[in-house]
Parts: C-alpha cells; sequence; structure tokens
C-alpha cells in the first residue's frame, strides 16, 4: 500500500477518533412514520377510508409544540380511474388538515379538525387523533364505472407551509421537519 494512502487513513481515523472523543453526535434522523393500515371501504353506498399511522416526531418539532407554536398535519387522498389512452383520470380529491398545539395554562394539547376541537392531556395521545381516520368518505358508488379499474393515492404528512412565516425560513433544507408518507392501494 503507498505510503500516501497509508497516511491519508491514518488521519481519517484520528479525525473520526477526535470528533466521537469530543461527544460531536452525527446527524440520526429521529422521526418517522409508519403505516399500520390503509384500507377502502365500500359501505351504504359510498367508498370510504381508513387509516392508521404511527409518526415518531422530532426533538425540533417537539420543542416548537413545547414553546406554544401550532403545528398542522394534512392527509390527503386521490381516487383516480386507470386509462390507457390518457392521464389516469381524478373522480375524487379530499383532504384533512389537523392543527396541534400545546395550551400552557392549562397543560393539554388540542387537536383542531375542522372547526371541532378536542383537548388531550398528554401528545402522545394528542399524536393518536391526528394519525388516525375512520369512514372518512371519499366518493360515491354511483360515480365508479364497474368495468373500469381505480386505485387511491393517499398521503399524510407535516405541513411545514401553514408555520408562522419567521420558521419557515430554511425548513426546506432540514430533514427535522420533513415528516410523512406516502402510498397507493389498488382497488378490486
Amino acid at each position: 500500500m503507498p505510503p500516501s494512502l497509508v497516511r491519508r487513513r491514518k488521519l481519517l481515523g484520528l479525525g473520526l477518533g477526535v470528533l466521537l472523543a469530543a461527544g460531536v453526535a452525527l446527524p440520526v434522523r429521529a422521526q418517522s412514520v409508519e403505516l399500520t393500515s390503509l384500507q377502502v371501504l365500500r359501505e351504504e353506498g359510498q367508498l370510504s377510508l381508513e387509516f392508521a399511522a404511527r409518526a415518531t416526531l422530532s426533538k425540533a418539532v417537539q420543542d416548537a409544540l413545547q414553546r406554544g407554536v401550532p403545528v398542522y398535519f394534512v392527509a390527503q387522498a386521490q381516487l383516480l380511474r386507470q386509462r390507457w389512452y390518457w392521464r389516469d383520470e381524478r373522480v375524487a380529491r379530499v383532504t384533512r388538515s389537523w392543527r396541534v398545539a400545546y395550551q400552557p395554562l392549562t397543560s393539554s394539547w388540542r387537536v383542531g379538525l375542522g372547526g371541532l376541537n378536542q383537548t388531550y392531556p398528554t401528545l402522545a395521545e394528542a399524536m393518536a387523533a391526528v394519525t388516525r381516520s375512520s369512514q372518512w368518505r371519499l366518493a360515491e358508488l354511483s360515480q365508479l364505472d364497474p368495468d373500469s379499474r381505480y386505485y387511491v393515492e393517499f398521503s399524510w404528512r407535516l405541513d411545514s407551509t401553514q408555520l408562522p412565516s419567521p420558521m419557515q425560513i430554511g425548513l426546506t433544507v432540514q430533514a427535522d421537519w420533513s415528516l410523512g408518507i406516502e402510498r397507493v392501494l389498488r382497488l378490486d
């Protein structure tokens, strides 16, 4: 092995050892989303969607929530009909947006969905309400052609565009604020 290569390896090993000894932590992604269930149901003349997810928030998001900054989460679903001759046709599109905020006077967590608000004692319970939905009406069964094939594009994410403007500066490069999941579900 050439002496210059041996010298580089020693310096690289020495530099990494110095960083670890100094207690410098290498970046670790501390947040994730796992979709535990996603299903489309045909009931009472309508097509409805049910989902459940497990989300782990990063330290930066938790700190912002503890300081009273409201954080928004958005779930979107599109029902599409497959076509061979053109782009797939969008039959229906639905969106839900949750607002999670900490209430320091009552030491409680408030989750808002539309005009409805619910209070929870812990962040874990508030996030459980945000990461699941049932009987979410997607479309009427009368809108569907029995001879066509359909699929649903589903996404759930933290919506950083609804944060206060000063917090949005530089968020596009921070992995702490990018949290989401996307799935495609084919209908039979």
